[in-house]
């Protein structure tokens, strides 16, 4: 009767570590999900932020393309480009 007592503690201590250890790995996998959707959550936020950005430049690119007026102007504010006998004047901010 004694090593019966004995078996059934040893195995119920087995079972109790068992059970701790399980729960614990639980838990940390658990963080690890959390940690991994925000990221997710993230990663989706940002993906929309550039592909916004894109769309923008898109447009720029095909105003660029098509449109003369558009392409003067930017050059003359970008490159402080001028017709002959045009001035421009640079101030100090």
């Amino acid at each position: 009767m004694n090593i019966r007592k004995l078996i059934i503690v040893v195995y119920l201590a087995l079972f109790v570590v068992v059970g701790i250890t399980s729960a614990g790995f639980f838990w940390k996998t658990r963080r690890e999900l959390a940690k991994l959707r925000l990221q997710e959550a993230r990663s989706r936020e940002r993906l929309g932020e550039l592909q916004l950005r894109l769309s923008e430049q898109d447009k720029v690119l095909q105003r660029l393309r098509e449109d003369p007026a558009y392409v003067e102007r930017v050059i003359r504010r970008r490159l402080n480009y001028a017709k002959p006998e045009e001035f421009i004047f640079r101030f100090e901010e």
